[in-house]
């Protein structure tokens, strides 16, 4: 099947931990012929010293810090979607997040893409990886934030059965339903 090809865009790939965003993310960049990977948690990592962990009832801090984080995302990917790329942005973005960081890009096209593997799924991925991500979250409670609380925006996959180059097609094919015009 033909997909289009999204050109000078936003691309944001969410999901919750173990989702497959990174690979996904990563292998669609690589499928593009001009896209830049756009690592949300790389804002993170970047506060060396009084960085509080987005963990279940974190402090306003931790809120902060993860407005930065998303602010920041938005700025990198509307500078290089503004410079002729297709920036792939790959992040944690659940909830009210959603619609907050999708009015934050200034870009247009922008896709938003939501994997949403079921907790089944994620929990068998997330005991595969040599890294943990989910400390004091439990997979089924950020599982009901992503289906409970994050409104329905752009494209949504259950990649259950998936491996990632499906996924990168599924999305390729879906970029029409991924497509959000107004925020």
């Amino acid at each position: 099947m033909e997909h289009t090809e999204p050109g000078p865009a936003v691309v944001l790939i969410t999901g919750v931990m173990a989702a497959g965003k990174s690979t996904v993310a990563e292998l669609l960049a690589r499928r593009l012929p001009r896209a830049a990977h756009v690592r949300g948690d790389l804002f993170r990592r970047m506060m060396v010293s009084g960085r509080e962990e987005p963990l279940p009832d974190a402090p306003p801090e931790a809120r902060a810090q993860m407005e930065l984080r998303h602010r920041l995302s938005a700025l990198v990917a509307d500078e290089y979607a503004r410079d002729g790329w297709t920036a792939v942005v790959q992040d944690i973005v659940l909830g009210d997040d959603l619609p907050a960081y999708a009015a934050r890009i200034r870009t247009r096209p922008l896709y938003v893409v939501v994997l949403a593997p079921s907790a089944e799924t994620v929990r068998s991925r997330e005991s595969g990886r040599d890294k943990t991500g989910y400390g004091e979250w439990s997979v089924e409670a950020l599982d009901r934030v992503l289906r409970e609380r994050t409104p329905r925006v752009g494209l949504w996959l259950d990649t259950s059965g998936q491996g990632p180059d499906q996924t990168v097609t599924a999305i390729l094919e879906g970029l029409p339903a991924a497509r959000v015009d107004t925020y």
